[in-house]
């Protein structure tokens, strides 16, 4: 069903898709971070305390904030509807579960002690966005008396004042856009620096397959599994096609910060060795 059935006019469409790739964006660098530090402890445990480290910092520089503005400027309006009181109770007592799990990551003695509440700070974020885009968002949309526009401007300039700004509610990320950028990057024939040899051997870098992590966070679930490599290390990507959009967007995100080398072309899996230099 599209957004537009819920929303009470076209600004608030548009701020509902938005806000839901927005969080998309979040619960996708959140798992690629966490997958990281799973398999890094595995693999190279001075990484996985970089990793641990970086995780941190983003909680810190991100996911907080981000609850924080919503207590602030979202969740009061809703609050104030009798049908939605006890929710937005019950998503408050989630943020202070979250700070919890934010401080024990900040605490752990090691990436190993970090890395079960790590994982339960994965499923309860990914498991509270879905009830705000699922009810809060859609019952502020539709609500003629409420401007779900303007309540997520505020939230926006909220976080603005706490963190660089990366990606407006406004914007849309959606998988038709996607798939246009997909089409020019086959037309211009990929992104630069790629090694088409394709006859690498494997080696022991953590490998973050996303065939299976859902289309609408598998961008920002690679992103911040990258974001998550170290200098001088590499990570493989295992994806279920050749991912030349992707690589287009990591091009132009961080221009010549990763070389790529296909390890494996299809027809079931492209598996690529994404290196920081």
């Amino acid at each position: 069903m599209s957004v537009l059935t819920f929303a009470s006019d076209p600004q608030d469409a548009t701020a509902l898709e938005g806000a839901g790739a927005h969080h998309a964006r979040l619960a996708g660098e959140l798992a690629g971070r966490v997958k990281m530090l799973l398999t890094a402890m595995e693999r190279d445990p001075s990484a996985a305390e970089k990793i641990h480290a970086g995780l941190v910092a983003f909680c810190d520089r991100s996911l907080l904030p981000h609850a924080a503005a919503e207590e602030a400027a979202l969740y009061p309006a809703a609050h104030s509807m009798p049908e939605a009181r006890l929710l937005i109770e019950s998503l408050i007592g989630e943020h202070r579960c979250l700070t919890s799990l934010v401080d024990a990551l900040r605490t752990a003695p090691s990436p190993v002690g970090a890395a079960a509440d790590a994982r339960a700070l994965q499923v309860l974020f990914e498991e509270h966005v879905a009830k705000e885009n699922g009810l809060v968002l859609p019952l502020l949309a539709m609500t003629p008396e409420v401007s779900l526009a303007e309540l997520l401007a505020d939230m926006h300039h909220r976080l603005a004042d706490e963190t660089p700004a990366k990606g407006a509610y406004g914007t849309q990320d959606t998988e038709e856009g996607q798939d246009v950028q997909e089409e020019q990057t086959e037309e211009t024939g990929g992104w630069g620096g790629v090694c088409g040899c394709g006859g690498a051997e494997e080696t022991a870098e953590p490998e973050l397959d996303v065939r299976e992590v859902p289309h609408a966070l598998r961008h920002a679930t690679v992103f911040g599994a990258l974001d998550a490599v170290p200098a001088g290390t590499a990570m493989v990507l295992v994806a279920p096609r050749d991912p030349l959009p992707l690589l287009a967007q990591i091009e132009q995100r961080s221009p010549g910060v990763f070389s790529v080398e296909y390890l494996e072309r299809g027809p079931e899996a492209w598996r690529l060795r994404l290196s920081h230099s």
